[in-house]
């Protein structure tokens, strides 16, 4: 008799696809191939079906839900449900990433001279050769990582610059376009050619340089000179004859539109705006006439949308009535299937089926434990129920099927004798009824697993080597037609 110790599960995690395979040292071997991506595990998970993946690969597979194991269809082994891949349907496969992670190996990068191992390749090695190929962020460019420095600094046509002038950063080619607008480029002064005037100063200097020159104040008629600041003056006083010239020619091309025909045009352009006026008046109507439609449409707009949400919340409402309902209906199917299982006299007969698939589940991990149904010693007595562990518990784990008696919280506890102190008989039957395999106990009143439960249910309590899964395995008449049976008998003496 011993009670049930529980173990945590644990799961490896993966982020990359396989090791490519020019990596070995030596011959490269079948069975250490993703069956996805055809490259060396990284990682190795093995589906039900028997079949290994990567971690990363595996998890891409199901990512959008249950698919068909390709390896299993090209090997003609398909068979539902062990060769449908989903999430949770495989396990870390541990001894094959031992194996992988011990092979010799070298760097696939050319020029690159390392050696060791599969494992010290991806803990100190791959991400930080020297030599690996790898992509320019800015250009696209293929370099090694050695030189990625250099290519930065010095060749890369996409690289960052800071101009000498200004010290703003800009691309290098995009320097020809910087230095058109760069405020600190120097400039020289076409007037007093002075040098290195910045280009956000030029324009004051230009004000205020008398060697400058600038325009005649007469080329607006004609008159095309230049002239330095000082000598403007000077100019219009040497050409003032040239200036009266071009000004009356100016004048005198400007042809005047006769009185008549401004009158006219003038009551015409009346006409036209007595015109528009209406048309104006006309449209202002129909505007008024639209708003006060589209403030009617708005407001029906409102009352649906209150309207909507009256509804939306009727339907939502109706939706959690409908929740409610459902759990009820739930637990309900759950305490029906419950009482059509239960027996009131202390023996309870509970009949396991697909034992293989459950076995394999509980190898995997998924479902190491199960519960039987409840029983009852009476319809007021004690409520008990069985736990078993296919592939065993505590000190049978991998070797033994252990079996436990469970007691748990009834409604008539009250009324009853504590701590629970009924011989217990569990066996396996021999669907032949010659051997059944057998073992009994008394319990021990000093332990919690007999006490009155506090809680749904106490701690299990039985027989970790209850019986050999070699024995299973062997021919035996235990197993037939994938089904296996447990009997629990509860002594009723004294009650």
């Amino acid at each position: 008799m011993a009670a049930q110790e529980p173990s945590p599960p644990s799961s490896l995690e993966g982020n990359k696809p396989g090791f490519p395979k020019k990596i070995l040292a030596n011959n490269l071997e079948e069975k250490h191939l993703c069956n996805s991506c055809q490259k060396i595990l990284r990682r190795p998970l093995q589906a039900q079906c028997g079949h290994r993946f990567c971690s990363f690969c595996f998890h891409k597979i199901v990512s959008s839900g249950p698919q068909n194991c390709s390896a299993c269809i090209k090997e003609d082994l398909f068979e539902e449900p062990t060769s449908i891949l989903k999430q949770g349907g495989a396990f870390p496969d541990n001894a094959a990433r031992r194996e992988v992670e011990a092979l010799a190996a070298v760097c696939p990068n050319e020029g690159c001279t390392w050696t060791g191992t599969i494992k010290e390749f991806e803990a100190s090695h791959e991400g930080s050769c020297d030599f690996m190929i790898i992509l320019c962020p800015s250009c696209k460019e293929l370099m090694r990582a050695n030189e990625q420095e250099r290519h930065n600094e010095r060749e890369c046509p996409e690289r960052t610059l800071n101009c000498k002038y200004c010290k703003e950063p800009f691309l290098l080619k995009n320097i020809k376009a910087h230095d058109e607008i760069c405020p600190k480029y120097p400039m020289i002064c076409e007037g007093c050619a002075k040098k290195k005037i910045p280009r956000e100063k030029y324009v004051d200097h230009i004000k205020f340089c008398s060697k400058f020159k600038a325009p005649c104040r007469f080329h607006v008629v004609g008159c095309d000179t230049s002239v330095e600041k000082e000598k403007i003056h000077d100019h219009e006083r040497q050409c003032s004859y040239e200036h009266l010239n071009l000004l009356l020619h100016f004048i005198m091309g400007i042809k005047v539109m006769p009185v008549q025909g401004l009158s006219r045009r003038c009551q015409e352009l009346e006409l036209k705006v007595s015109t528009f006026e209406n048309i104006v008046c006309v449209l202002n109507r129909e505007m008024e006439r639209s708003c006060a439609t589209m403030e009617a449409y708005n407001r029906q707009h409102r009352l649906d949308q209150d309207k909507i949400e009256i509804l939306n919340n009727k339907v939502r409402q109706l939706e959690r009535t409908v929740s409610l309902r459902d759990l009820s209906i739930v637990e309900m199917e759950g305490k029906m299937r419950e009482m059509s299982a239960a027996t009131y006299d202390g023996i309870f007969v509970w009949k396991i089926s697909d034992f293989t698939k459950k076995r394999q589940d509980a190898v995997a991990g998924r479902a190491p434990a199960m519960f039987s149904p409840a029983f009852y010693t009476s319809k007021y007595g004690y409520k008990m129920c069985l736990r078993i562990y296919l592939n065993g518990d505590g000190t049978g784990r991998g070797t033994h099927l252990s079996l436990f008696f469970v007691v748990m919280r009834g409604h008539c506890d009250a009324l009853l004798k504590w701590p629970f102190n009924q011989k217990v008989t569990l066996m396996l039957l021999d669907q032949n009824n010659k051997e059944h395999i057998i073992d009994a106990f008394r319990p021990d009143i000093s332990s919690s697993s007999f006490q009155r439960p506090v809680s749904d249910m106490n701690i299990a309590s039985g027989c970790p080597l209850f019986c050999s899964l070699s024995k299973l395995d062997s021919k035996n008449s235990y197993i037939r037609d994938d089904t296996i049976f447990i009997k629990a008998i509860v002594d009723l003496t004294g009650l």
